[in-house]
């Protein structure tokens, strides 16, 4: 728990450290906080719960193929072709969530 709580701070950190350039093209509100800080905290945290999200339906999903091949063998080839099939989707969803964190960091339409 301190190893996460270290990393979220230092990660804020980071998200808030401004140089000359990152000073001009953030969007400062009214309490001085920047729109592209906000950004890389909320693109690090989704992408964060997006993984766990994913990790733990993978580990449900490969759990769920084995036990059912233990119960029945011969069924192993056309459980193991869907628990493929699974994690492709699994996965998708991850990629998706990577995709919109890297519009967020660097097409972010509320940076003017």
């Amino acid at each position: 728990m301190k190893k996460i709580l270290f990393l979220m701070l230092t990660l804020v950190g980071a998200a808030f450290a401004a140089d000359a350039e990152t000073a001009k093209i953030a969007l400062n509100t009214a309490d001085g906080a920047s729109v592209a800080g906000f950004a890389l905290i909320a693109a690090g945290v989704g992408l964060g719960l997006a993984a766990l999200g994913g990790a733990i339906g993978m580990g449900h999903t490969a759990a769920a193929t084995i036990a059912g091949t233990a119960r029945n063998p011969g069924l192993g080839g056309k459980l193991m072709t869907t628990m493929f099939i699974a994690l492709a989707m699994i996965e998708a969803q991850v990629i998706y969530t990577l995709v919109i964190a890297l519009i967020a960091l660097y097409a972010n339409p509320f940076i003017g």
